[in-house]
């Protein structure tokens, strides 16, 4: 399999994934600033800029099966301490595709750019954009591979409510192009919030960040 890794990715977001071959694709990173490992069924994708040579001899050296190597805790270790990185969890990957028409709630685009939302996200990624509704916060911004990412936040008051699931909607008509989320799995609520709203799973993801 050849190709960047905005290649494998807007290949996913159109249903097309690395061959079910139980092999590891190694990739350069897009930036400096993301390196990590995506698993697809029976694939996986390390983006790095270290040698491929030395992936796969971490990977080899996991001793587990091949389909889990790459996510497995002893790979990741290997890896964060290669790069001086760290990492907070392997993540349920997402992706929605564009909706016409306008979001069906109210939202007020947040200009301050000390918004403690707007600030974390820029820790993440770049072109942020923040809106705020009535009990949430919806946000986009490019992060890996210079995707199009959502977050979302909705005060505890506003919960249960459906809100979360209208939110992650409304991020699907504000783009032009796929919108993909980053989804810890046992995140139930945002899970299920993100999925009725029409986002669909496409992999996991482990994602090294700079210290």
């Amino acid at each position: 399999m050849a190709g960047t890794l905005r290649d494998i990715l807007d290949a996913a977001a159109r249903d097309v994934f690395p061959p079910p071959d139980g092999r590891t694709t190694v990739v350069p990173q897009a930036s400096h600033r993301d390196a990590g490992v995506l698993s697809f069924t029976a694939h996986s994708v390390v983006f790095t800029d270290e040698d491929p040579r030395w992936v796969r001899e971490a990977v080899r050296r996991t001793d587990c099966d091949a389909l889990a190597a790459t996510m497995n805790a002893r790979f990741l270790t290997a890896f964060m301490e290669r790069t001086g990185r760290r990492s907070e969890s392997v993540d349920a990957l997402l992706v929605g595709s564009p909706l016409p028409g306008e979001p069906s709630l109210a939202l007020e685009e947040i200009k301050e750019p000390d918004h403690p939302r707007v600030v974390y996200a820029r820790r993440r990624r770049d072109e942020v954009r923040a809106w705020a509704a009535d009990g949430g916060v919806l946000v986009l911004g490019r992060g890996v591979a210079g995707r199009l990412e959502v977050s979302v936040e909705v005060d505890e008051g506003a919960r249960q409510r459906g809100l979360g699931r209208r939110l992650v909607g409304a991020a699907r008509q504000l783009a032009a192009e796929p919108v993909w989320a980053q989804i810890a799995p046992g995140n139930a609520r945002s899970m299920r919030a993100f999925q009725a709203a029409g986002y669909l799973p496409v992999g996991a993801e482990a994602l090294l960040l700079l210290p």
